[in-house]
């Protein structure tokens, strides 16, 4: 129903356009009116009418970016005069009428635009945004009280009625037009509880028509709250695009509610609020007080100014008889009075204010509203928390479509509602079980924590972890609160959780702290989030200091209680690039020309688990960024709660007497802050609980402060300024702290793989450098080359004139010796022509092989960065001229190589080359020349015996080797190395002791060997009696020895006689094989032996002929200890020995015989002599 104007008025009105003007009220005129009986009356063409009201909306306000059509409908009065009239009119019969459903629907189409909030993009922004943005703002106001204070119809209840036909259809039947109803309905209502009057635009009518407390009287008398529930419990079911729509109705209902609050009893709320009056009574008082000791009285009602004389003869003024008594008083007012025009920036403070009013402006309830709230509350989480967090949960890791930026924001300052409400419900049901009077009991449901389980699991660690880390790095402030207080809300009620009087809960609180405490990361970023304040606003500052104390607090509590507490960090690792990118043209450009550098530092995180120090961790967050944050947080002191002031003074006490670091708080505003809240003036009230431990606080750390003024009187000037590490190391030793310096290391030798030709070993050096972009460094190697070929040539031509001049004339020039001494043409040194170059030299390994490849020689050290290259003094002209030429053809014309392998595919690490040919020696297949087929047995024992195992990690660990390292032998060096290693493998086994060499003497039955070695071992014993008596009857123990045989006499002559070192003692299992002392050789007797002849046994000497002695043969020891006198003796036929001549024996030597040992006429022999 539009206003009666005249044509001349739209004429000269200049906001808005007359045509669309004149349109709009056409239409609006032709919707209907009152009629005769007084009530309202829709037009014939109403529903015609309604489409095109919303097209002009559509058109002209959405894609033109115009405001001219809401103002003219706000103008109009439509709202409140045709479309809640029509509401009213149809909402009886809208649920079985079809058109009047479908005029309702068109009205409610339009209502949804006209009260969507209005919100001015500064990127989209008009002159017509500004120029209607107040007026449109205040018609919203004006509808959202028409709606909810509307007599005649309840309008959401009648919306919620449109919506009910298209709710009743299944999911899977539900046509998209259904859809959009149910949205449209939901966004009606979302619109309404959004609404709020705005700050900067005075209202007209009374404030509380249109409050927070009205809008949830109204839901609950309209029964919305109960729609709500219903489709937030049937989320996933029945519904699932309006779940973010019910997030944001349950946002704009909560937010800046006081959940502890909404759940305390009737007499503990009334306790509150007189503390509360009293607590401003006492502010108050306090002010009038501090106020009345400097108040005018009729004595000094007069008026006063002093002159205060500065430097330079400058003289400030100063006004009021206040300033007379203390020169304290007289300071501060005028500093009051000065003045910095500091550079505003609008975008900064609307951005704080904005920030202030999403999260942390406080809202009052009325008992009404409150009860009706808490009653929703209760039933939430009971039945729809569960279901709506996790759909929105999933919706939001998936990254749905209807899924916005807001959204995340409010989800994460939801699910921190709610965890508080919760653990606020429980105190209150555990209070009233507590009390005697009271006839309720705690139960099992009331114990667990099922109700709010979907925020406390794994998936919503994770997502809350990458929203914190995402809203840090893109600085979005709003969002970073709202993810540290569902953290901070976590967090406590996991605390909780852990006291919790059931087994179950406290199992999962110990497992939900060990995820959280596990991941090194998350330590990190509270930290970088209490570091990185800077002008967020007090509720952003509020919230990262609540979290790093309750953090610090219960991780403290945490690793105390699990002293082997691992954490995973992640440490980075170097990474070099395996190969090169393939592709070419625009892909090489990218991917290909890559510096070594950047290969290098491209380095990806590698994960390790290390045991925790709380101690180490803590001193993170004793830096001066953190110390400022917090001080930053205590300059509202005096507008601080309780609990906000007792966080403040514990971090305060950690950073000076915990950990020792008072020279943080070392500074003058941190010094004047503190006596300013303890000694005044505006300090903190004396009746203030905290006020007590603030004093004993600020006591105790003056006197720190005097006494280390005392010791380090250089800390007074210091104390301007904030503390750097080098500074705090200087103030708490005396001395500047030295930090080892590293020294550089010289990057990984490569070289080029085997099988190439010199020239080929070039160009890959040049085609490595060209890949990589580094054709300077050609450039500047080839004038190098051609300085050095110059004074190169111009050296040889001398020497070669010299020569020819001292050469006689006519004569040629004498060709030198090689014995004789030539001139040496000087080194010549490289000099760098920048200091890039000089660094590439030492740094760049690419460039370095190419320098070594035309015959360049590095003198020093190899990590010496000051180390120098030279030519040397072998390479000629021609040879640097060759690589001059070689170099320019592959900078021009780069080779290219099979299967398209690039250059770099021919490079390789020296170390690593010379590591992986050593294992390749220890690790090669053992087939490999070795004759596994033979067919002679080597016994049970044998190397190669059935008890042998070869290890198969070998195998494993050989075989990926010979994949990743392939090996390019010729044949010619493969048979070379087969052969070596059979013989090793000879040698090998012919050390080996096994039943290859030794057999036992009892598995074999001969009669006539065993009757021939019996008899030989009873000569030897007979010969042994005849030799023991005649030492016996010469009263000697030295034997007698006779001559050899003049046909042996020879022979002894001819051997060259040895004398061996001494030996040491053998044992009865040492092997003889290695035995090289003949002379002292034991006589062995084998089985395989023929022993016809004595003396043939006897004169062995041989080290080839002579075997292991068998163990039926031990009975032969003491003969075989008497040395080389018996090998040579003849014997007689019963075995006594021949004499010789008297005169031949004073030339031989006589072998002395150890002692023998004698017990009771008895001959003991040892058989280790």
């Amino acid at each position: 129903m539009a206003q009666q104007t005249t044509l001349d008025e739209w004429a000269k009105d200049p906001l808005v356009d007359p045509e669309i003007r004149a349109h709009v009220y056409s239409l609006i005129s032709a919707l209907g009116g009152t009629g005769d009986d007084g009530t309202y009356q829709l037009g014939d063409d109403a529903l015609l009418c309604l489409k095109d009201l919303r097209k002009w909306l559509k058109f002209a306000d959405g894609q033109l970016n115009r405001r001219d059509v809401a103002r003219c409908m706000a103008e109009a009065n439509l709202v409140k005069g045709d479309l809640l009239e029509i509401l009213a009119k149809v909402s009886e019969m809208v649920t079985h009428d079809k058109p009047k459903h479908r005029i309702a629907v068109a009205s409610l189409e339009l209502l949804v635009p006209l009260t969507w909030p209005f919100e001015i993009d500064p990127v989209e922004a008009t002159v017509n945004h500004h120029r209607h943005g107040p007026y449109i703002q205040l018609a919203q106001i004006n509808y959202k009280r028409d709606i909810l204070q509307f007599d005649r119809a309840r309008i959401l209840q009648t919306a919620v009625r449109i919506a009910l036909p298209s709710m009743a259809i299944p999911l899977r039947e539900r046509p998209p037009r259904d859809e959009g109803v149910i949205r449209i309905a939901l966004y009606f209502i979302r619109n309404i509880v959004m609404l709020s009057p705005p700050k900067n635009i005075p209202l007209d009518g009374d404030e509380a028509e249109i409050s927070r407390s009205a809008t949830i009287d109204t839901l609950q008398e309209q029964d919305i709250f109960q729609v709500m529930l219903s489709i937030a419990s049937s989320i996933g079911e029945d519904f699932v695009t309006q779940d973010v729509i019910i997030l944001e109705i349950l946002f704009y209902l909560l937010k800046g509610i006081d959940a502890e609050q909404l759940f305390m009893e009737e007499k503990k709320l009334s306790t509150k609020n007189t503390e509360e009056l009293k607590n401003l009574i006492q502010k108050e008082k306090s002010m009038l007080a501090s106020y009345a000791r400097h108040a005018p009285s009729r004595h000094n009602r007069f008026g006063t100014m002093i002159w205060v004389k500065r430097d330079e003869d400058k003289v400030s003024t100063i006004s009021g008889q206040d300033v007379l008594g203390k020169a304290q008083k007289s300071i501060q007012k005028m500093d009051t009075t000065k003045k910095w025009n500091k550079p505003k920036r609008p975008g900064r403070k609307k951005d704080d204010e904005q920030a202030r009013e999403e999260f942390d402006l406080p809202i009052a309830l009325t008992l009404s509203a409150q009860k009706s709230l808490k009653a929703f509350v209760e039933e939430f989480l009971d039945s729809s928390f569960n279901p709506l967090f996790m759909h929105l949960r999933k919706a939001i890791e998936r990254e749905n479509d209807r899924v916005e930026t807001r959204h995340s924001r409010q989800y994460f300052y939801l699910a921190s509602w709610f965890l508080r409400a919760e653990c606020a419900r429980r105190r209150t049901i555990k209070e009233r079980a507590a009390d005697r009077k009271s006839t309720e009991v705690l139960t099992a449901e009331d114990e667990s924590y099922g109700l709010v389980a979907e925020v406390m699991n794994q998936e919503t660690f994770v997502l809350m972890n990458r929203f914190m880390q995402k809203s840090e790095d893109e600085k979005a402030w709003q969002d970073l609160n709202a993810g540290m207080k569902c953290f901070t809300q976590i967090l406590l009620t996991v605390q909780e959780m852990a006291d919790s009087a059931l087994e179950e809960d406290q199992e999962i609180a110990e497992n939900i702290l060990n995820r959280i405490f596990y991941e090194e990361s998350t330590h990190d970023r509270v930290v970088s989030v209490l570091r990185s304040y800077k002008d967020q606003g007090f509720g952003y500052l509020d919230a990262c200091t609540e979290l790093s104390h309750v953090f610090l607090r219960m991780l403290e509590r945490y690793s105390k209680q699990n002293v082997d507490m691992q954490v995973r960090c992640r440490k980075r690792a170097r990474k070099i690039r395996k190969k090169q990118a393939q592709a070419q043209g625009v892909d090489n450009n990218e991917d290909g020309n890559v510096s070594e550098t950047e290969d290098i530092t491209a380095a990806q995180r590698t994960v390790s688990d290390r045991k925790f120090d709380f101690h180490r961790f803590a001193a993170k967050f004793v830096n001066q960024s953190s110390v400022n944050t917090f001080i930053s947080f205590l300059k509202f002191y005096q507008d601080m709660d309780t609990e906000q002031l007792k966080r403040a003074h514990r971090f305060l006490y950690r950073v000076a007497f915990k950990m020792e670091l008072a020279v943080l708080l070392y500074r003058v505003d941190i010094l004047q802050l503190l006596n300013k809240m303890i000694k005044g003036p505006e300090g903190l009230d004396f009746e203030s609980p905290c006020f007590k431990e603030w004093e004993e606080f600020v006591r105790h750390f003056f006197r720190s402060v005097v006494k280390r003024v005392q010791d380090r009187p250089e800390l007074v000037v210091e104390m301007l300024f904030s503390k750097i590490p080098a500074t705090i190391f200087y103030l708490e030793h005396g001395y500047d702290r030295e930090l080892p310096t590293r020294t550089p290391r010289a990057p990984a030798e490569l070289e080029v793989k085997p099988g190439m030709e010199k020239t080929d070993q070039v160009g890959v050096a040049v085609g490595v450098l060209v890949n990589q972009q580094k054709s300077d460094a050609l450039h500047w190697l080839r004038d190098v080359l051609t300085s050095a070929v110059e004074e190169r040539k111009a050296w040889e031509d001398m020497e070669a004139a010299r020569k020819a001049a001292a050469a006689p004339e006519g004569e040629p020039a004498p060709e030198e010796d090689e014995q004789s001494e030539t001139p040496k043409a000087p080194s010549i040194l490289v000099k760098p022509d920048n200091e890039e170059r000089r660094v590439a030299m030492f740094k760049d390994n690419k460039l370095r092989l190419l320098l070594k490849l035309v015959g360049f020689m590095r003198l020093g050290e190899d990590n010496d960065p000051d180390g120098t290259w030279v030519i040397p003094s072998a390479l000629t002209a021609a040879e640097l001229q060759e690589a001059i030429d070689l170099i320019r053809k592959y900078e021009f014309d780069p080779p290219v190589y099979e299967d398209g392998k690039s250059a770099e595919d021919f490079l390789r690490s020296t170390t690593a080359a010379a590591r992986r040919s050593a294992r390749r020696a220890d690790f090669d297949d053992d087939s490999e020349g070795v004759d596994h087929d033979s067919e002679e047995d080597r016994g049970e024992y044998a190397a190669d015996g059935p008890t042998a195992r070869k290890s198969e990690g070998r195998k494993v660990l050989k075989r990926r080797r010979r994949e990743r390292t392939p090996l390019e032998l010729d044949d010619e060096e493969r048979d070379r190395r087969a052969e070596a290693r059979r013989k090793k493998e000879i040698e090998k086994q012919q050390k080996t002791k096994s039943t290859m060499f030794v057999h036992d003497s009892d598995e074999e039955s001969d009669e006539e060997r065993d009757r021939l070695f019996f008899e030989n071992e009873n000569r030897i014993r007979e010969a042994t009696k005849a030799n023991f008596f005649r030492s016996l009857a010469l009263g000697s123990t030295e034997l007698v020895s006779s001559k050899k045989r003049k046909a042996d006499e020879g022979l002894t002559k001819n051997k060259k006689r040895q004398k061996s070192p001494p030996k040491r003692k053998r044992g009865p299992f040492d092997d003889s094989d290695d035995s090289d002392d003949g002379d002292n050789d034991a006589v062995s007797v084998s089985t395989h032996t023929s022993s016809n002849v004595v003396a043939d046994v006897m004169d062995v000497d041989s080290e080839d002929e002579a075997v292991d002695t068998p163990l039926s043969s031990q009975h032969a020891g003491p003969l075989q200890q008497e040395g080389s006198a018996l090998k040579s003796a003849p014997l007689t036929k019963d075995g006594a020995t021949t004499d010789t001549d008297e005169d031949e024996e004073e030339d031989i030597p006589v072998a002395r015989r150890p002692a023998r040992i004698m017990r009771g006429g008895l001959i003991i022999d040892s058989d280790s002599e």
